[in-house]
């Protein structure tokens, strides 16, 4: 079997790589560790990677809205998803206890997701990262004490530090979600979700009237997101997720979309997979 490079973005011990090792668990993976998310997608586009996992969605925080342009332009299909249970950690080298600790470390949106728990230690500053797992790692490569950093335990594990306190993360469910992207379409068995991008005209109604007609199909609509269009005042594209039923819901709604939208894209047609939700 031949190993699959997979492009992530972020170092090693990120969420990015949880979700990549547990979408393709017992395959051969060769992970490509990209700084930004133009460099994941673009790693896939000029072919140093087989296929990019990026996060588009967080429980939380919302939609990345950049990173639904960055798909569109780049040309890349959706070929599945995976939803991520985010359990934030925080870490230190061994030996301390959180009364040494001056500072945390980590990327803004992690260092929001904790602040019920932060907020118990107001004498710690909070110090924002690109990454939670390079902060981990500059910990780890620094020596510095009395530094503590936020992120998976997989990034604990790799650079060798202690977990302090585990699952610090303010919503119990936090999940993100994440695509995984190919150069080529995939319609393999079992598909019951598609990813759509297109205008509408400038018509009262115009959405509306669309979505009842996919309503009528029985297509659940399971996320809609409008994004403005660049160079072009006050005109959105709609992003949508479908659910359906088999290929013949799937021929109905390219069919209605076709005859009702303007610069239709599909952008993928997947698999949908579950959030498993702990008891």
């Amino acid at each position: 079997m031949n190993t699959m490079r997979i492009a992530i973005q972020g170092e090693r011990g990120s969420f990015h790589e949880v979700a990549a090792n547990q979408y393709f668990y017992g395959l051969g993976v060769d992970l490509v560790t990209c700084s930004s998310f133009d460099l994941t997608i673009d790693s896939v586009v000029k072919k140093t990677a087989d296929l990019a996992v990026i996060a588009i969605e967080n429980a939380r925080s919302g939609s990345i809205l950049y990173n639904y342009s960055l798909l569109r332009e780049s040309g890349l299909k959706i070929i599945g998803e995976h939803n991520l249970r985010i359990e934030q950690n925080l870490m230190t080298l061994p030996g301390q206890v959180i009364e040494d600790i001056s500072e945390i470390w980590s990327h803004p949106i992690a260092i929001a997701q904790c602040h019920e728990f932060l907020n118990r230690f107001p004498d710690i500053r909070l110090i924002e990262k690109e990454d939670t797992a390079g902060s981990a790692r500059i910990i780890r490569d620094t020596g510095a004490r009395g530094i503590a950093a936020i992120g998976a335990r997989l990034a604990a594990e790799l650079y060798e530090l202690l977990v302090l306190v585990e699952n610090i993360e303010t919503n119990k469910l936090n999940y993100t979600r994440f695509l995984i992207l190919s150069r080529e379409m995939e319609y393999s068995e079992g598909i019951n979700k598609a990813s759509v991008c297109f205008a509408l005209e400038h018509e009262p109604g115009s959405l509306a009237s669309l979505l009842t007609l996919l309503s009528n199909e029985g297509i659940n609509l399971t996320k809609i997101q409008s994004v403005p269009r660049m160079m072009r005042d006050w005109e959105y594209l709609f992003y949508l997720d479908l659910e359906f039923g088999g290929k013949n819901n799937l021929y109905k709604i390219f069919d209605i979309l076709n005859k009702n939208t303007r610069d239709l894209e599909v952008l993928g047609v997947y698999k949908k997979r579950q959030i498993i939700y702990d008891s």
